[in-house]
């Protein structure tokens, strides 16, 4: 029995150093995952970081700060009031793109750097938009944004902070300067679309002119081609008439027959009151005179009276 208690005792002692052991191993033993970097402090001052994968530390002497998030992060901010150069408080909503590039720097340069990033975009917008007017601050967002993401930039570098970008979600002015802005934006529409009619009856006017224009420019042109046609056909009738007259030899009792042929035609007008007889229609009857002659001399019958080689022209 008592050979029994030093077997026990060693048994106990062997148990306890090797979950000692074991204990102590696994303190040893650190995995830190992807996109994560840890801070060892060794005796209380910083000793090294941390990469990912498997590292090893002494137990009881380094201690392993919280991890820190490598990757880009995204925070949006509430809303901030601001006063604009007009003297206008507009609220702005903010969200900033930051990523920890030194894990020392972000855990011994400052206390809390996620909230020195709101209170630094803050004071920075304040600055920034506090220089321009209600109209610059809503059209003017990417320079508001670049001059942000510069002044954070500069400003955390010292930090271990990379600021990637600064976006300005939205820019709320003052219910009654909304109500005025939509009533301007409601004119200026409405002054725009006038303004379109009117240029689009200006322009249907000028069509319309330009129409009446070419169409007379065509119908005189059409009226001058049926002139010159009609004259050219006028031309080729008389020059045929011709002739087939001198082609066909006529004598003065054919001539003297087509004058007295054609003087009925002149007085069928109702405006001719008077009419004049050419000279080439006596020399045509003394023809005709001549050979009524002929012939009663041939058949010895009385002449008819001689006929005035100028008549009286009747009214």
């Amino acid at each position: 029995m008592n050979d029994l208690i030093p077997v026990t005792i060693g048994w106990i002692v062997a148990g306890v150093v090797a979950v000692f052991v074991i204990v102590v191993l696994l303190r040893a033993i650190r995995i830190i995952p992807q996109a994560r970097a840890g801070v060892v402090e060794r005796l209380g001052r910083y000793h090294k970081t941390l990469s990912p994968g498997l590292n090893l530390v002494v137990p009881l002497v380094d201690r392993v700060r919280p991890l820190i998030d490598m990757r880009e992060q995204v925070v949006s901010f509430p809303p901030q009031p601001v006063i604009t150069e007009d003297n206008l408080v507009v609220s702005i909503d903010t969200v900033v793109y930051f990523q920890v590039t030194d894990a020392r720097a972000a855990t011994y340069e400052i206390a809390n750097y996620l909230g020195a990033v709101e209170q630094l975009t803050t004071t920075t917008l304040r600055n920034v938009v506090g220089g321009l007017n209600l109209e610059q601050a809503l059209t003017s967002r990417d320079n508001i944004n670049g001059q942000l993401r510069v002044v954070l930039d500069e400003a955390t570098g010292k930090w271990g902070i990379r600021v990637g970008r600064v976006e300005l979600k939205a820019i709320d002015p003052p219910l009654s300067i909304q109500d005025s802005m939509e009533k301007q934006m409601r004119a200026e529409r409405d002054r725009r679309a006038a303004i379109l009619t009117a240029e689009g009856s200006k322009q249907s006017q000028i069509l319309e002119a330009e129409g009446r224009r070419q169409a007379a420019i065509l119908e005189a042109e059409g009226d001058k081609q049926a002139a010159v046609l009609r004259a050219q056909g006028e031309a080729e009738a008389i020059s045929s008439v011709f002739g087939a007259i001198h082609a066909g030899r006529p004598d003065d009792k054919l001539l003297a027959y087509q004058y007295l042929q054609t003087l009925p035609k002149i007085s069928d007008s109702a405006s001719s009151k008077l009419w004049i007889i050419p000279s080439e229609f006596t020399e045509a009857l003394k023809g005709i005179s001549g050979a009524f002659a002929a012939r009663h001399d041939d058949s010895g019958e009385t002449p008819p009276p001689a006929v005035d080689p100028h008549p009286a022209a009747p009214r």
